[in-house]
């Protein structure tokens, strides 16, 4: 039995006429699936971290650097999602190019993606929700906001909003991708318009002179008992890696195709839509804020020292517009809300399609009739996602969040070159322009972001893969239906 043995086109094809999930999906509401997974939390609070940290008012820089890093892999991911509109993601063009073992470790990859980035959501939602209660006066007992290890009094402890807002989004999900797409969507536009709202209203307190210089010089900053290499072309770099989390999700689009009533061409065109709508608010956040406060203000040591936890509602605050947080807070509480709900959909596709190769159980294949959704597997992934989230200390997840997102565009790019070679007259509604050199520039720049990710971030993840390659071996691989395919014949 190989482990390169690739799934058929012809096997795909099966599958989705097969299939019994109900195809309700447009081109703008999968657009909206891709705008609600990417702007989150993280353009609220990562743009201060990677202010301060990295890149200075040459932030912007590196938001378009992540978004081109990401383009590379949008347009690869379109071919794709052109050929095999299935579930599954890059774990199902893997199977169908380079082979099983590839694609097994590349949906134990997404798993990081999706699952843990889910995790992360979920904590991060709960942060805005206890800061918007406190808003209006209301404060919950520390003992129901905080996780076990992070409690600083005696007895049982948990991050009670964490646990609730993943089992909310799991009872809108298991009603039926139209009802959940409907959510979303106008939860994209509340937030949506909640950005446009700080970059228009920010506009008229900037003050050029903290744009200058625009890159500073290359410098090392001391933060508590360690120094950290920032700003310079360096800082660029790794402010584009350390920022990436905020791009996290747009390949979640690909996940839905099943779902998509005209995925060949509506899918290509939502990946890039939504990735090209979210890299330009990026932009023009970033560029917004650095002209309202210094760079340097930003420090957790210096004058501001909360400002780096609340970037965006802070510098409202100092130009006496304390009225703008409440916005800026509400939108991002709802806004978290949407990332949450298709980070989950797009985790339990990406199990449907395994468990339909018989490389996890069958159980995640199950789709019920009435709603056409995978009720079970959402009901797991609920409950694993909800008990994590509530008592365990989450640090590290967002890097490690990155790294399985990065992983999984370079193996994109590297699989649409590859079957590109292989079976060069396969019908593509979509191709991708001079496809080696965006191929190439996709591996080189993915691969050099997860380079500069954190050390811990990159031996954790590659502990996880290595877990992985594992359970593939004692469980995968004999359970395969392809391997089972084999011995029959």
């Amino acid at each position: 039995m190989s482990i390169w043995r690739v799934k058929p086109v012809s096997a795909f094809e099966a599958d989705m006429k097969k299939s019994e999930l109900k195809k309700v999906l447009g081109k703008w509401s999968l657009t909206a699936i891709g705008v609600g997974a990417i702007i989150g939390g993280g353009i609220f609070v990562l743009t201060g971290t990677g202010a301060y940290y990295h890149a200075g008012p040459a932030l912007a820089l590196s938001f378009i650097i992540a978004g081109v890093a990401c383009v590379f892999a949008a347009l690869c991911y379109s071919e794709f999602a052109s050929i095999l509109p299935v579930e599954g993601s890059a774990y199902a063009y893997a199977y169908g190019t380079i082979g099983e073992i590839f694609a097994w470790i590349i949906g134990w990859g997404l798993i990081l993606e999706y699952a843990m980035g889910s995790m992360t959501v979920a904590v991060s939602w709960s942060g805005y929700f206890n800061k918007l209660l406190k808003m209006f006066g209301i404060k919950l007992p520390e003992w129901l906001t905080t996780d076990p290890s992070s409690y600083t009094g005696e007895g049982f402890s948990m991050n009670l909003p964490a646990f609730l807002i993943v089992l909310f989004v799991i009872s809108i999900l298991i009603k039926g991708t139209q009802s959940a797409a409907k959510a979303n969507n106008l939860i994209v536009i509340m937030k949506v318009s909640a950005i446009i709202f700080v970059i228009i209203a920010g506009a008229f307190f900037i003050n050029p002179e903290n744009w200058s210089p625009f890159i500073p010089d290359a410098t090392q900053i001391i933060d508590k008992n360690t120094t950290h290499e920032a700003y310079g072309f360096g800082g660029i770099v790794s402010g584009a890696a350390a920022i990436f989390f905020a791009y996290v999700g747009f390949d979640a689009v690909s996940t839905q195709a099943g779902e998509a009533k005209n995925p060949k061409k509506d899918v290509p065109f939502a990946i890039i839509a939504s990735l090209l709508i979210c890299t330009l608010l990026y932009i023009l956040v970033s560029l917004v804020l650095t002209g309202m406060m210094n760079y340097k203000d930003f420090n957790p040591l210096g004058k501001y020292p909360d400002a780096i936890k609340a970037p965006v509602a802070y510098a409202f605050d100092i130009a006496g517009q304390a009225w703008a947080g409440y916005i800026i807070t509400i939108a991002a509480t709802v806004g978290l809300i949407s990332v949450l709900m298709v980070m989950i959909m797009g985790q339990s596709r990406i199990f449907l399609g395994m468990s339909k190769d018989g490389l996890i159980p069958q159980v995640f294949s199950k789709v019920n009739p009435i709603s056409g959704t995978p009720k079970t597997n959402l009901m797991i992934l609920g409950a694993v996602i909800a008990t994590v989230a509530a008592f365990t200390p989450i640090n590290k997840l967002a890097d490690m969040t990155s790294f399985g997102t990065l992983f999984a565009f370079t193996m994109v790019c590297v699989a649409v070159w590859m079957l590109r070679i292989k079976q060069p007259n396969i019908e593509r509604t979509f191709k991708v322009p001079a496809l080696p050199v965006i191929a190439i520039c996709g591996i080189c720049i993915n691969t050099y972001l997860m380079i500069n990710l954190s050390k811990d971030a990159q031996l954790l993840s590659l502990g996880w893969l290595l877990i992985g390659v594992i359970v593939y071996f004692l469980y995968g691989k004999r359970n395969a239906k392809l391997g089972k395919q084999e011995n029959v014949e």
